[in-house]
């Protein structure tokens, strides 16, 4: 029964070899990727990455991706044009770390909504160059005024020496 089928199939594979069906097909006559490297258990869902160009951190845990576009937040609102756009990336970040907080799954790793403030305030200082110092006289009096001031405040408490 198995012998009668093998024969049928070795008979379709014949002809279709001698009507051209298996010509110009990729990559023949080239030798077979990967025959020289040793054994991959996992040779397939790297073959798979590849063709298809998914990133690899697809593969990673809900709470790592969540952590490592945390890490990479500055460099995503960096180029951002406006800051209702650099608001609503951080706020879409928060959204899905607190998607996962309400249901986690994966390794348990602290994961902390992001201070949209605190981005904004970055991406401010990264557009705007920094600023000369002050060149008024009036301006670096009042900076050591405060100064001063501040230095007043933290020493009252002290006894003075005896004289």
């Amino acid at each position: 029964m198995v012998d009668a089928w093998e024969a049928a199939v070795e008979a379709q594979i014949r002809a279709a070899v001698e009507r051209g069906e298996f010509d110009n097909l990729p990559g023949a006559g080239k030798p077979i990727p990967g025959r020289d490297l040793p054994y991959d258990e996992q040779w397939w869902i790297k073959g798979l990455l590849e063709r298809e160009k998914i990133p690899t951190d697809a593969l990673l845990p809900t709470p790592l991706m969540l952590r490592k576009r945390l890490e990479r937040l500055p460099d995503e609102v960096r180029d951002l044009p406006t800051e209702t756009a650099v608001r609503a990336c951080a706020q879409d970040l928060n959204d899905q770390i607190v998607a996962w907080l309400r249901t986690p799954t994966g390794p348990r790793v602290v994961v902390r909504p992001v201070d949209v403030d605190a981005v904004v305030r970055q991406w401010r200082a990264a557009r705007l160059p920094s600023l000369p110092g002050p060149s008024t006289p009036q301006a670096s009096t009042a900076g050591g005024v405060r100064a001063e001031r501040r230095q007043r405040r933290w020493w009252p408490w002290r006894r003075r020496p005896a004289a």
